[in-house]
């Protein structure tokens, strides 16, 4: 983690975006009081889409029978 202050921080913003993408947090400061923090972002996850699996599985009429009386008692 590296400390810099604004003025560092504006005339060396393209150097810090570099050390940042590598993985590395800058911290920007006014004089010694941290006020940001620049860090890299992290890709999310694609939303799952409701019926994305449509045509790909079946689900069948067992699945939906109780369950047998030894195989209950786990559950509990």
């Amino acid at each position: 983690m590296t400390v810099v202050t604004i003025h560092t921080a504006k005339t060396t913003l393209s150097q810090l975006l570099a050390r940042v993408e590598a993985g590395e947090e800058v911290i920007i400061a006014r004089g010694k009081q941290p006020i940001a923090r620049l860090v890299p972002i992290r890709p999310t996850a694609p939303k799952r889409r409701f019926g994305a699996l449509q045509g790909r599985i079946s689900v069948g009429p067992a699945f939906f029978e109780p369950l047998p009386e030894g195989e209950l008692g786990g559950w509990e």
